[in-house]
């Protein structure tokens, strides 16, 4: 049981600072999860969320199609049986509605509410080099004073949503999709338009294309695709995988991305003929297996990446048929597997739809919104009654940067990272004392990871990082700039052998203009990561300066 959080009424009736041990900014994934283990050892502390109810990404993420591209059996928390075996999925892959519901059954079963607050957006934090403390701010004034703070904000929820000027002009509906209403949108009939075709827009465009009248896609980057299959669940087929919670508790943690999947295939090893055996037999599973279990040396050399992209435009090519909806959707400047790889069901076949249209804005790119839709470079006006914009996040550092965060000195974290993308294995940051990341740049939870694998060792890391400052009588605890150097120095010499670095996606932070250019996410793979996150805790916290 946690101890209280404390307030003071004052003689004019305000209130002094709400006084925590540690304050959560996030009650998704990560900060429910943190929020219950803070409070286990003892701690006062409060969650806070800028949303109406919990669920982090998947409370802000309802529009057409949402749902997991992890497998719902593994997009798991692992730390309780229990909490593991009293929710059953209906399929494979659910869609949000149903992740949703089992985010709340996450909070109520824990009895997480009673700690979380609400409706509260942070504004900022700044550390008091003085008492050791940070002081937050929320939007409706109200102060916190603590010693901890974690940002459990999610490495996507910081969305691009005003790439283009007049978007206040149009007089139709607009949306993006990562603010999606929680009323149902009346799509029937219809003009609708929908820029962006990353993970997002792929499952809106392949659930909304047979509901609208006309449906017009701007294109600027095609995807490679992978074709999910997505079977329902029976009682058995829920016993069954309940009775593997051990193994996926053990296996998860250590495999390259989280996944149950794991390499088991070298290129080298095989005879062009097995190769393809593997890739066929593997693309039938119809799920991400292709990408993160099939050849790491699809990340790292040329020329197996070219293969296995050559594989997967054939499937591509023969589904599309049509040589314009080819040259418009499937990638030729970029191998498979250096950008988000999504899964996609139908997303193909609506191209074939006599109602769907693509535009390509690669090289006559979208150039404003009017009153009426949108106008390209070329002065080309489409008109709409509904836009749609799936146009993506400012991944990984958005969400800290769009709040006032001053550390050491009052040095601002959005000025730091505008000048280099830093952190010390994406768990805190040299001169933010106290200040603990879940989902930050330069760890797998960034991108590359079956994200609740990856939040919940983190959470636990922070969690025992705190325990052993108390244990101890330590107030203070901070990343050396030496060893901070020395993780970005590791980082990037992993990073620089892949095909990764060599594209220009949201992993670079390319889509944001003046964005540093760093891969957003350790890419040495979950389990080494693990390892040296733990080798660092059994060390006594080595790299890191106590006080």
């Amino acid at each position: 049981m946690g101890q209280e959080a404390t307030t003071e009424d004052t003689p004019n009736g305000s209130q002094t600072p709400l006084k925590l041990d540690a304050a959560v900014i996030g009650a998704g994934v990560a900060g429910l999860y943190q929020l219950h283990l803070l409070r286990e050892q003892g701690l006062a502390v409060k969650a806070f969320d800028a949303a109406s109810d919990v669920g982090g990404t998947w409370y802000w993420n309802r529009y057409p199609g949402a749902r997991f591209d992890s497998e719902a059996y593994i997009y798991q928390y692992l730390f309780s049986e229990e909490l593991y075996k009293g929710w059953s999925w209906s399929e494979k892959f659910p869609g949000q509605p149903e992740i949703e519901r089992w985010m709340h059954y996450v909070a109520d079963k824990l009895d997480l509410r009673r700690d979380i607050q609400l409706a509260t957006t942070i504004k900022s934090a700044q550390y008091n080099e003085a008492t050791g403390r940070w002081t937050i701010t929320t939007d409706t004034g109200q102060v916190i004073d603590t010693e901890y703070v974690v940002t459990c904000c999610g490495m996507l929820s910081a969305p691009l949503s005003s790439l283009f000027p007049g978007q206040e002009a149009f007089k139709g509906q607009l949306f993006h999709t990562a603010r999606w209403p929680n009323e149902s949108i009346d799509l029937a009939g219809k003009r609708v338009g929908i820029v962006g075709i990353g993970a997002t827009g792929i499952q809106v465009v392949q659930t909304i294309a047979d509901k609208v009248g006309h449906l017009t896609v701007f294109v600027r980057t095609p995807q490679y695709v992978l074709p999910m299959k997505n079977p329902k669940f029976t009682p058995e087929d829920q016993e069954a995988y309940k009775s593997k919670f051990e193994w996926f508790a053990k296996r998860l943690p250590h495999t390259f991305s989280g996944f149950e999947h794991d390499f088991e295939h070298t290129w080298a090893a095989l005879t062009p003929s097995q190769r393809s055996a593997v890739l066929e037999e593997i693309w039938e599973d119809g799920s991400l297996k292709f990408w993160l279990a099939s050849f790491g040396e699809i990340f790292v050399d040329a020329e197996v990446s070219e293969q296995v992209s050559v594989f997967v435009r054939e499937k591509m090519r023969a589904r599309l048929k049509d040589p314009r909806l080819c040259d418009i959707l499937i990638p030729k400047d970029y191998g498979f597997g250096t950008h988000r790889v999504p899964l996609e069901n139908g997303f193909l076949e609506a191209f074939l739809q006599p109602n769907v249209e693509v535009v390509s804005v690669k090289d006559n790119p979208i150039e404003r919104v009017t009153s009426n839709g949108l106008q390209l470079g070329d002065g080309t006006e489409h008109a709409f009654d509904i836009l749609i914009f799936a146009t993506g996040f400012d991944a990984g550092t958005g969400a800290l940067t769009r709040i006032d965060i001053r550390g050491r000195g009052g040095r601002l974290l959005k000025e730091d990272w505008g000048r280099e993308i830093r952190t010390t294995m994406g768990l805190q940051v040299h001169g933010y004392p106290n200040l603990f990341t879940t989902a930050a740049p330069l760890a797998p939870s960034a991108a590359l990871c079956n994200m609740t694998t990856c939040l919940q060792q983190q959470a636990e890391w922070i969690n025992n990082c705190i325990r052993f400052m108390r244990d101890h009588n330590m107030k203070i605890c901070e990343p050396t700039e030496e060893a901070e150097d020395q993780w970005i120095e590791h980082h990037e010499e992993i990073a620089a052998a892949t095909l990764v670095t060599r594209t220009n996606s949201w992993y670079m932070g390319s889509n944001v203009a003046g964005k540093p250019r760093r891969l957003l996410s350790y890419i040495g793979g979950v389990g080494a990561y693990r390892q040296k996150c733990d080798a660092a805790a059994a060390s006594g916290y080595q790299g890191f300066a106590f006080a």
